[in-house]
């Protein structure tokens, strides 16, 4: 069983969703404060307890107390890129492991369509890790090298989010930074559902999950997270090149994979479509070249 990122306190993020709820339920408090309390986190990054929250029983604040913190995760740095167009954080999590996530700013305005000047304005992108490290083991990725560390729970992958918007206006989010979503399923099933509700309110359309190809994974997406988008990387259109990419490759057999997403696309409402990425990888030992890799990708 995978570890996940848990320190030797008991005391849990309040972002997390399914422990705070299954609290407040044997309590017998209403799990309609949940969504205040998260609230006011957002808009006071920088609290050291929730004494603060406004108009909760006096049981939920004695809750609060034994149990939870606004945040189990400390920002450690923020690195802007020379346009500052896009911000580096570095998250320190309760068991003294790190993170990383992205704010990525672009404006839709930039450009013509059509000869006129393009609607929209600034946007924000968090790309957002769901594991330390990954054992996916991709030759091309650093933090495949690092191997499996630890899962991180689901109030950890909502904190990313807590502290980037104190840099940014979240519009999109983007679970292609540390680690392999569908390795941490349940968690990514969590972290989503808080996005999407009080008080981020993101649109699960304004989602993304990149995965590898984890085929379990993609099985159950769709029932899931049927409005969430999903990114699949390839690595190559062919199955002995993606194994020498990615070793773990040979858990998910290209052809049972392109089978998963035939499945997975039939289900999805019309309105809706799959976005499956290719990242080619090549190397002069493959002697492959890209012209080849388009034909096989064609062939798929």
């Amino acid at each position: 069983m995978a570890s996940s990122s848990k320190a030797p306190s008991s005391r849990r993020s309040v972002f997390d969703a399914v422990h705070i709820r299954s609290e407040f339920s044997a309590a017998g408090i209403s799990a309609h404060f949940i969504p205040l309390i998260w609230k006011y986190v957002l808009q006071n990054p920088r609290c050291s307890d929730l004494d603060g929250v406004p108009s909760l029983p006096a049981a939920a604040y004695a809750l609060l107390r034994q149990k939870f913190r606004p945040t189990t995760s400390t920002l450690t740095a923020a690195a802007d890129s020379k346009d500052r167009t896009t911000t580096k954080l570095l998250i320190c999590l309760q068991n003294g492991e790190s993170v990383e996530a992205v704010v990525m700013r672009y404006d839709t305005r930039l450009g013509k369509y059509d000869g006129k000047p393009r609607p929209g304005g600034v946007r924000s992108t968090l790309c957002v890790s769901s594991q330390v490290g990954c054992k996916m083991g991709c030759r091309f990725c650093a933090t495949g090298t690092m191997g499996f560390k630890s899962n991180l729970s689901s109030g950890e992958i909502v904190e990313q989010l807590v502290h980037a918007s104190r840099y940014s206006q979240i519009r999109n989010v983007v679970f292609m930074g540390m680690g392999e979503p569908m390795n941490n399923y349940n968690a990514l099933v969590e972290a989503i559902g808080v996005f999407t509700g009080s008080p981020f309110q993101l649109s699960p359309k304004r989602i993304t999950v990149s995965t590898v190809g984890i085929i379990h994974g993609i099985n159950k997406f769709n029932g899931d997270l049927p409005k969430v988008n999903l990114a699949v990387s390839l690595h190559a259109p062919d199955q002995d090149i993606r194994c020498q990419i990615m070793p773990a490759a040979r858990a998910f057999p290209l052809g049972k994979l392109m089978n998963a997403l035939q499945s997975y696309q039939n289900e999805r409402p019309s309105s809706l479509s799959i976005l499956c990425l290719m990242e080619l990888t090549i190397r002069r030992s493959m002697h492959i070249s890209l012209v080849n890799c388009l034909k096989r990708l064609k062939r798929l």
